[in-house]
């Protein structure tokens, strides 16, 4: 979970809420070769079970082929049948620690909204990453809770853990957050669902 200071991989690029378009597939190795993408997170809410693991082998196929740490939404069980870098658990996911148990020395990264309590909390369960937000305005899910840069502040801290920063980032927005030390930046929809730019223009972009 380190960050390459020679280059930009500063992305955290988590999947559409739906993937249903063949053309997908291309699109995520054309935005994976961009050489600015460290983790690519599979996030499907609303899929059966078997179609995760289907649509998340093709997936990892890329992955792998461009050096993408894969990483599966809410699901331990599903991270070890995909043999996936690692898992990202939400506050209502299953427990760290028994994640742990099933995914031994791979990635778990946690949300930690903006409590640096529940970061105290992943840190000492031995989480390898926090992910904070939303800070910023998002349509890709329901924003219950809302981070400001103080909380990249304070966490920075008590801790050298990745900071993985959440939440309508964007173009406009983007680098302030990486001048407040976030050290990836999560994102979705700015890529998936720019009516503007294709994939690889949006991330082209992200410099």
């Amino acid at each position: 979970m380190k960050q390459n200071k020679e280059n930009k991989k500063f992305i955290y690029l988590i999947s559409p809420n739906k993937i249903t378009d063949i053309n997908f597939y291309n699109d995520l190795a054309l935005v994976l070769s961009s050489k600015k993408i460290s983790f690519f997170q599979l996030r499907l809410k609303k899929e059966t079970n078997s179609n995760k693991l289907i649509i998340g082998k093709k997936i990892k196929k890329i992955c792998n082929k461009y050096k993408v740490k894969f990483l599966i939404n809410d699901d331990p069980l599903l991270t070890k049948k995909l043999n996936a870098d690692g898992c990202h658990l939400g506050q209502k996911d299953m427990d760290l620690i028994k994640a742990r148990k099933i995914l031994k020395n791979k990635i778990i990264g946690v949300t930690c909204h903006n409590s640096i309590n529940l970061a105290k909390r992943a840190i000492r369960d031995g989480a390898d990453y926090l992910a904070f937000g939303a800070f910023y305005p998002t349509k890709t899910k329901i924003v219950k809770y809302r981070a400001n840069l103080a909380v990249l502040k304070s966490i920075k801290k008590i801790t050298s853990l990745p900071i993985v920063a959440i939440g309508g980032i964007k173009l406009s927005n983007y680098k302030k957050l990486l001048l407040n030390k976030a050290n990836f930046l999560a994102i979705s929809g700015y890529i998936w669902n720019n009516k503007k730019q294709k994939p690889l223009e949006a991330i082209k972009k992200l410099k």
